[in-house]
């Protein structure tokens, strides 16, 4: 990545001695040159190639091997294969990052006063776009989790638009969490319209103390819910009951800055309770996976194997 921007002889030499210096940093460099093999990275590299005027990867099997004269070509396919990768990886946090206008880290939480008065409460690695343009009162829920305090505005209603669903209000309190599986929308306070995106003919009414689940497949049962248990992250906590570990794992991950690695299934579907403080995951990961029965180890860079 670093040669992408700086492609002086000095730093090629920099770079050539590094390489040199480890047979490990040599494998590393052939398996990216390897990865031309793969049919997509090779179109987009071919296409990338053409368009700078850099010699087209090797045929499948074998390397890139860089001549004294092409040298700087061949690390530029190089470092534009490794650029693709890292993109794809990365797209859905870059592009929700490009349409958000507020956005939390993982672990964080924030208050947003919105212009029409009305308040939301980002949870963990949430993001929201708004448009309030025209007497329009609309957010974005892109991904993450929110909790909102409608301001009563009978002439503008306020709709919350997630995944697979859209909540219409015009004055209550309610949250939303949204991921690429379903949308949940749970009420405080008021009364929701929740209607399907895919077919605004599915719709659910919603009284305090009830949510609703929206798929891809449709809208499930209205069914009751415990609201300080199910928005009591506002509070900075989470509470399990009766859940399956690994769904409950997955709700932890969402607050932890670092890497979970599961390396077994054992406890995958045995259910477990508590009532874990957010403001340190690592301690309520830890705390969870003794319940089940797992171990973990911390590796350096914040990775926590669980086995």
């Amino acid at each position: 990545m670093r040669l992408q921007e700086d492609r002086r002889p000095k730093t090629l030499a920099e770079f050539e001695t590094w390489r040199a210096g480890e047979r490990a940093r040599e494998e590393a460099y052939e398996a990216l040159v390897r990865m031309n093999a793969m049919p997509s990275l090779k179109r987009a590299t071919e296409a990338d190639a053409a368009r700078l005027r850099l010699p087209a990867p090797s045929p499948v099997g074998g390397a890139v091997r860089a001549k004294p004269g092409t040298w700087l070509s061949a690390v530029s396919v190089m470092v534009a294969i490794l650029l693709l990768v890292v993109a794809w990886h990365q797209y859905p946090a870059l592009l929700r990052q490009w349409q958000a206008e507020y956005v939390t880290a993982a672990g964080g939480r924030e208050t947003i006063l919105l212009p029409d008065g009305s308040s939301v409460i980002l949870n963990t690695a949430s993001a929201i776009a708004v448009d309030f343009e025209r007497g329009r009162r609309r957010v974005t829920l892109l991904d993450g989790e929110a909790f909102f305090d409608v301001r009563h505005d009978a002439a503008h209603p306020f709709v919350v638009a997630g995944h697979f669903s859209e909540v219409t209000v015009k004055g209550t309190a309610f949250g939303v969490r949204t991921d690429e599986q379903e949308d949940v929308v749970v009420l405080e306070r008021g009364s929701v319209e929740v209607s399907r995106i895919a077919n605004r003919s599915e719709l659910a009414m919603l009284k305090p103390g009830e949510m609703v689940v929206a798929t891809d497949m449709g809208l499930s049962a209205v069914r009751d819910t415990d609201t300080s248990r199910s928005l009591a992250w506002r509070d900075g906590r989470i509470v399990f009951h009766d859940r399956p570990f690994r769904n409950a794992l997955d709700d932890l991950k969402r607050y932890f800055r670092g890497s979970v690695v599961v390396m077994t299934d054992r406890p995958a579907d045995s259910l477990v309770s508590g009532n874990y403080r957010i403001d340190d995951p690592e301690a309520a990961i830890r705390t969870l996976a003794a319940s089940a029965g797992v171990s973990v180890t911390r590796l350096p860079g914040g990775i926590l194997i669980l086995r």
